[in-house]
């Protein structure tokens, strides 16, 4: 069980904050933008408390950083390759950087939030935990996907996380959060402090679905961290690598429920063919009216075990959005 999984996050984390500074003056800028966010949360107001074990920390950057890719300079890549808001294309095999737009802008993520949301359980849960759903996922905001659990029903911490990452269901993402910390915000909690450890010091979560919230935010380069350690778990590759998944549960009265949930990464369901030679194994899609489109994905270089990780924030349009990423990913190949 992870009921207590808030205590067991309780650690202290400076590393990560002194990294993304350093990656911000690598990357030439003095400062992570706010972008368009109204009320961003400020994480220098939020200070990490330096571990009695760790006495120079500095020192310890390289060392965390030798197993990420750095985005060192922006302008050497043709910018006209996509026309998001942001991109990135990032190699987890020699730590290359393919292709980085606005990697470090700080944007409103959508769905693209569940990818924390599932680390977390996969990470800390038992996904053989029975769960009974509340009232909490009980989300009728206009436009909001669901995969259709109601109060009462009772299924597996993994049913959810199929729930969670095909149809994208956001009353998914809130049994799981109120099943491993009792409430939407002991996860969101637990969310940012994950996040943290990972590095990614310019996001900040405040639900564990991306419904929109002006303070609930990412970058690209930060989804490229919180991914990369996702992929790291088998369970995670197992669920985001499936188009179609069929769910048996029982609902509040025990009565058995049969739902059947489609995943919504056109590469993989077959609306959109990836470029020859690349081959997409993983993603998860986020669509809100303040975000736009986005898309973030593992694909593989075919004949070869080569991974790279690919991310699109902000497009215009759905098909926009596959555009982008499909000329962001050719890059793998040419």
């Amino acid at each position: 069980m992870a009921r207590d999984v808030q205590v067991k996050r309780k650690a202290r984390y400076l590393l990560p904050a002194l990294l993304g500074a350093w990656m911000v003056s690598l990357s030439g800028c003095s400062a992570l933008s706010k972008g368009e966010l109204e009320q961003p949360y400020v994480f220098e107001e939020h200070p990490f408390v330096l571990g009695e074990d760790m006495e120079n920390p500095s020192s310890l950057v390289p060392l965390f950083a030798q197993d990420l890719c750095v985005v060192a300079d922006e302008s050497v890549f043709d910018g006209s390759d996509v026309n998001s808001e942001a991109g990135a294309l990032f190699s987890l095999g020699d730590k290359s950087v393919l292709y980085s737009k606005n990697a470090f802008e700080r944007l409103y993520p959508a769905s693209t939030t569940k990818i924390m949301t599932a680390l977390i359980a996969v990470k800390y849960g038992n996904l053989d935990d029975v769960v009974t759903v509340t009232d909490e996922a009980v989300i009728t905001e206009a436009g909001a996907t669901l995969c259709g659990i109601n109060p009462g029903d009772t299924l597996t911490l993994r049913q959810l996380l199929y729930g969670l990452m095909l149809p994208s269901g956001n009353d998914a993402g809130a049994a799981i959060a109120v099943h491993m910390s009792q409430s939407i915000e002991g996860f969101a909690q637990v969310m940012n402090e994950e996040a943290a450890r990972l590095g990614a010091t310019g996001t900040h979560f405040v639900n564990p679905h991306g419904l929109h919230n002006e303070n609930h935010y990412t970058t690209a380069y930060d989804l490229y961290l919180i991914f990369q350690e996702a992929l790291k778990y088998p369970e995670f590759r197992e669920v985001t690598k499936t188009a179609v998944y069929a769910a048996d549960y029982k609902d509040k009265d025990g009565n058995p429920v049969n739902k059947t949930w489609e995943g919504g990464n056109w590469y993989l369901t077959g609306r959109r063919e990836a470029p020859e030679g690349v081959s997409v194994f993983s993603g998860k899609t986020g669509t809100t009216q303040a975000a736009g489109c986005c898309l973030i994905m593992a694909s593989r270089k075919d004949g070869t075990d080569e991974e790279y990780i690919s991310v699109i924030m902000k497009a215009g349009s759905r098909n926009n959005l596959y555009d982008n990423m499909t000329n962001i990913i050719s890059k793998i190949v040419n």
